[in-house]
């Protein structure tokens, strides 16, 4: 399908869920905030806060799973809608450095701007993000879940470490989303190829 329509439009679309409806939850949107790696808040005056219905009730799956295994602990958002606009301003900061493989190609369309993909941690029972070894947006190898075996072996991640990323995608994997290989905070509700086909996109 790969239709088109605006941030302006969300909030009047069925086809969206703000993050507020979804409890259990804390929300910090890095991009709408200058906590990020181009330093400058790149979401207003658009709310960014939502995501596509089908993966709003993935994560209430995810918070139901916590909520049964590990009640001491709760997701913290921090990506979910994100513009192609946004997504170009991205591609185009990281233009010249080597680390686009971290980023969509906005002419491809990256899973965040079909609210088909959240970027996450989680939080302890203080309200502290656990320790993942590295901050969310850290584009090193340490990053990459398919290395990690590696890192722990070398010493470069710990046991800990390891674990929390572990639990994040097993709570993530359990409730349908995908994982990928470079980023331990990045998941997709569903199939890429098949999120592209088949839902529409916000400009």
């Amino acid at each position: 399908m790969d239709a088109f329509f605006a941030s302006e439009d969300i909030a009047d679309s069925p086809a969206f869920r703000h993050l507020d409806s979804i409890a259990g939850i804390r929300v910090d949107l890095r991009y709408a905030s200058v906590n990020n790696f181009v330093g400058r808040d790149l979401y207003s005056p658009f709310d960014c806060a939502w995501l596509h219905v089908q993966a709003a009730e993935a994560l209430e799956r995810v918070v139901a799973w916590l909520a049964a295994r590990r009640p001491d602990l709760t997701v913290l958002v921090l990506d979910a809608l994100r513009p192609q606009r946004v997504q170009q301003q991205l591609w185009d900061a990281l233009e010249g450095t080597g680390l686009r493989l971290y980023l969509a190609d906005p002419a491809r369309g990256s899973i965040h701007s079909y609210g088909m993909a959240l970027d996450l941690t989680l939080l302890d029972a203080a309200g502290h993000e656990l320790d993942m070894g590295t901050g969310f947006d850290d584009m090193t190898e340490l990053s990459h879940p398919a290395l990690e075996e590696g890192f722990l072996l070398a010493g470069r991640l710990t046991e800990a470490q390891v674990a929390n990323r572990r639990l994040l995608r097993e709570a993530m994997l359990a409730a349908g989303f995908l994982a990928i290989r470079t980023e331990w905070w990045h998941f997709d509700c569903g199939d890429r190829d098949l999120v592209r086909k088949t839902f529409r996109r916000v400009l």
